[in-house]
């Protein structure tokens, strides 16, 4: 794709992102004035306009082992982290609705830092006592049924490396919680719109759903080791479905 086409094609993108978040905006927002629970409206809206968005922007998402996801049940996802074009597909693939743990810089973000209000547990990285919160504010979440995803990697992945380093925080509310995570890898989005770029291109999109993984048999303080092991399934997807291989 030459200058004039790509530049053309990421404003068709960004005006497909905001009319569709607009005109979507009501049905996404005004539940969540309404409890936790009635925000299974908003989350029909975001899957809707993560459908209308792929479609009109030709970024297709090819799910693969959604089979892996039980209905019904809520589980802890963890995923990889490449691109602002994982969340479209990853809210396609999961059933139900969901929270993830979202950094506070996206409230800054027009349009999109109301949604991120209105459907995440917004986190400050930098204030140990706003990732207690949030920490203390997921488990209130899974207490209700409802699944939440967290990117262990904790930022998207701007390095060579197929992955960073993976922090605690999700290993450790499954292990207090017992409740199963659930792994998927979501691989090409950092090619098509590369982390810290304003750099957008066409092209096909993997979601890929692991098996889920039970924790209940383990202890409190198995933090390291199913960190550890996690990270080793999730690499191990990524090398197994990369693109083109």
């Amino acid at each position: 794709m030459n200058a004039i086409l790509s530049k053309l094609y990421t404003a068709w993108v960004l005006i497909v992102f905001t009319v569709f978040m607009i005109l979507f905006l009501p049905g996404i927002i005004i539940p969540a004035f309404f409890g936790a629970r009635a925000v299974s409206v908003t989350y029909f809206f975001m899957k809707l306009w993560s459908w209308v968005f792929s479609k009109l922007t030709f970024i297709r998402y090819e799910m693969i082992g959604r089979e892996n996801i039980p209905k019904g049940k809520a589980f802890i996802y963890v995923s990889n982290h490449t691109s602002f074009l994982d969340l479209p597909g990853i809210a396609m693939t999961i059933r139900g609705q969901f929270r993830p743990l979202a950094k506070k810089e996206l409230l800054k973000i027009p349009i999109f830092g109301w949604i991120t209000r209105a459907t995440c547990v917004v986190v400050d990285r930098a204030s140990a006592e706003s990732r207690k919160k949030s920490i203390g504010f997921l488990k209130k979440i899974l207490g209700y049924g409802i699944s939440i995803l967290i990117f262990p990697e904790g930022t998207q992945n701007r390095t060579k490396e197929i992955m960073q380093p993976f922090k605690d925080g999700a290993f450790r509310i499954a292990l207090d919680t017992n409740q199963p995570l659930l792994p998927m890898v979501v691989l090409g989005a950092g090619s098509l719109m590369p982390p810290g770029k304003m750099q957008i291109a066409p092209g096909k999109i993997r979601i890929v759903v692991g098996k889920p993984i039970e924790v209940s048999e383990r202890s409190a303080k198995d933090i390291a080791t199913l960190k550890d092991e996690t990270f080793q399934l999730l690499k191990s997807m990524i090398e197994q479905h990369v693109p083109n291989k």
